[in-house]
């Protein structure tokens, strides 16, 4: 029922040397596992840097010093502790020699801020509803503010790290480009995502809660009356209010809501029961009545949502959610149900990891 990690075939992985059906397998456990997700974001991104940087000729006087480093570190190497990792997972130099050349990676601000440098504007281009001729082109500066009426949709150029495409009748703002951080506010209407920067760098501000890219493609809508709704297409996405905070995986969705935040995130086929009565115990404090609704209609796959549900409760419906959730996936080795009662975040964290072969 429960997949091992990936780690060790992440550098395969990313560089294409896995067989296609191996590497359909460990794409399938990145959607899922946070842990090895976090080791390939940080691995991608080296050879995405490294694969930037042109290789150069190395003065005749480098090889010398090259086979003196390398003599003295075979002759320390039983002593020597492990290289210290750079932000990123790579030692801070990589040297790569063949015959006269040498790449040397050097792993620095001035690579990262040459992929994902900010610009002072982001390109906009308008469209017709129904049409992909250009109507116009402009750039959205921060603090402005990017419209679009019941005849149009408009395409925004995310900082070199991804697009947003407005649907009709849809209203954004620029608030803020930097190398850390991309950010929007979407106060009303509907957008569609698709970012291919490393976790954490855009950002999309609501009414309800904030949506953090972790890699991802997805739908947002915001309406009237502040409500927000995520659909995620690919990879993950995070709404997060006041300390609360869901985690949304492909082919899932979340409701959030002004004054309460994000609400508990459901798979898109999951009941049309479960879905009604997850809305009214997260917000029309339902309560009993509404749990007691999502166990009763929950499948294996939807120990998802009871699993963020577990941080939710008082101990008494935890206790309810638990056994259901034991009664429908188990227990994998390493996690307790003692420890699970008393919310133990590595023990949350490692069933989670384990249960991907249950939700994808």
């Amino acid at each position: 029922m429960f997949n091992k990690h990936v780690v060790k075939k992440l550098s395969a992985y990313c560089n294409g040397e896995l067989p296609a059906e191996e590497s359909n397998h460990v794409g399938e456990h990145l959607l899922a596992c946070e842990r090895c997700r976090k080791e390939h974001d940080d691995i991608k991104l080296g050879v995405h840097l490294a694969s930037q940087l042109p290789i150069v000729e190395a003065p005749s006087e480098l090889w010398s010093e090259i086979d003196a480093l390398l003599d003295a570190r075979s002759r320390k190497a039983a002593f020597q502790p492990k290289p210290a990792r750079s932000w990123f997972g790579l030692p801070a130099f990589a040297f790569v020699a063949t015959g006269a050349l040498v790449l040397i990676v050097a792993v620095g601000a001035s690579v990262w801020l040459l992929n994902y440098a900010p610009g002072s504007t982001w390109p906009v281009v308008r469209y017709g509803v129904g049409s992909d001729e250009i109507k116009t082109t402009t750039r959205l500066a921060v603090g402005g503010v990017l419209e679009t009426d019941g005849s149009s949709r408009a395409l925004l150029d995310v900082g070199q790290i991804g697009t947003v495409e407005l649907e009709p009748n849809s209203r954004v703002r620029l608030i803020e480009t930097q190398v850390t951080e991309h950010r929007i506010a979407l106060d009303r209407g509907k957008i569609h995502a698709k970012i291919w920067a490393p976790p954490r760098l855009f950002f999309v501000d609501t009414p309800s809660a904030v949506a953090i890219d972790l890699g991802c493609a997805y739908t947002l809508e915001v309406d009237d009356a502040g409500r927000g709704f995520l659909h995620v297409t690919s990879g993950w996405v995070a709404l997060a209010r006041d300390g609360r905070e869901s985690f949304v995986p492909i082919g899932a969705m979340c409701e959030t809501r002004p004054g309460i935040g994000p609400g508990t995130p459901y798979f898109e086929d999951a009941s049309d029961l479960l879905i009604e009565a997850l809305a009214k115990f997260d917000f029309e404090s339902a309560g009993e009545e509404a749990l007691k609704l999502v166990l009763a209609e929950s499948r294996d796959r939807d120990t998802f949502t009871l699993w963020h549900l577990l941080s939710r409760v008082d101990e008494s419906q935890r206790s309810e959610i638990l056994d259901r959730m034991i009664e429908l996936v188990g227990l994998p080795k390493g996690v307790t149900r003692e420890a699970v009662m008393q919310l133990d975040s590595k023990t949350l964290e490692l069933w989670k990891d384990e249960l991907d072969t249950v939700w994808f």
